[in-house]
């Protein structure tokens, strides 16, 4: 089984929509980048997750909307655009917070789960997951996954720990 059969499995994949959408973005030449829980994925061993959260180019949302919604159910957000299908689990999230969007500036293909994806660098990666732990707004449950992913990069990727606030610091040193 390959990996890419095994997510879809997990998701209940009638159709691999994750291939789907990356195909779309690379046909259509939509500059984007995977952030979120996948993104860390790229950097050190992986946790699976349903969520795939992405950061699309200001300049492409508009044309990325109106593409895909023949394939994919679409609803707004104050700060992100999430898509659904009925052939799929998977949770597609477009991230539309501006603080993401220098992200798309620093990308690198990386192999996550058996799919070539545009992800953003390990700082930005790292940053993004400060700012959704750091969100009170967030589920409690979310935000301890987060705190977990911060944790996993540190523990591969040590001399990042000068990018932690210091509560978050202070959590992770902590005995």
């Amino acid at each position: 089984m390959t990996n890419k059969e095994f997510i879809n499995g997990l998701a209940n994949g009638k159709s691999d929509i994750i291939q789907k959408l990356l195909d779309i973005l690379s046909d259509n030449d939509i500059h984007y980048c995977v952030i979120g829980g996948l993104a860390v994925n790229a950097y050190v061993e992986p946790v699976v997750s349903l969520d795939l959260d992405i950061v699309v180019a200001i300049k492409d949302v508009d044309k990325l909307k109106s593409i895909v919604s023949t394939i994919f159910k679409i609803k707004e957000f104050p700060y992100s655009i999430n898509l659904y299908s009925q052939d799929s689990d998977i949770r597609i999230q477009i991230q539309t917070d501006e603080r993401y969007q220098t992200y798309v500036e620093r990308t690198y293909e990386r192999d996550v789960l058996g799919y070539k994806m545009q992800v953003a660098s390990l700082e930005d990666v790292l940053m993004g997951k400060i700012w959704a732990y750091l969100d009170k707004n967030r589920r409690r449950s979310k935000r301890q996954k987060d705190l977990a992913d911060i944790f996993r990069i540190i523990e591969s990727y040590p001399e990042l720990d000068k990018l932690l606030p210091e509560k978050i610091g202070n959590l992770f040193y902590m005995h």
